[in-house]
């Protein structure tokens, strides 16, 4: 990961999950989001969720205008474990996750 690859630190980053409603993926959407929120209550400026009609099987999650994970790359939906690891690299890369980073 480079310079380029993280969040500027003086600002709040917004997290987006785009999701499917049409695949039934909103409750692991929002379970995600809860996650996220609960680790990181003081890094994230917002969360929001993006049901995306137009697109059958999306689910993706971005933090500002940076992908941190998508179904179809990253071959499945990402446990919170992993999910949190590569929010922390992004905008708090010397964080400790504590039972996370186990």
């Amino acid at each position: 990961m480079t310079k380029e690859d993280s969040i500027e630190p003086t600002k709040q980053p917004i997290l987006r999950i785009r999701y499917c409603p049409g695949c039934g993926w909103m409750l692991r959407a929002t379970w995600l989001a809860q996650e996220v929120l609960i680790t990181f209550a003081q890094e994230i400026g917002s969360v929001s969720l993006e049901p995306v009609k137009e697109t059958a099987g999306i689910f993706q999650v971005w933090l500002n205008d940076k992908p941190v994970w998508c179904r179809k790359l990253d071959s499945g939906f990402p446990q919170p474990k992993e999910l949190k690891q590569r929010i922390r690299d992004l905008i708090c890369p010397g964080r400790d996750l504590g039972h996370s980073d186990k």
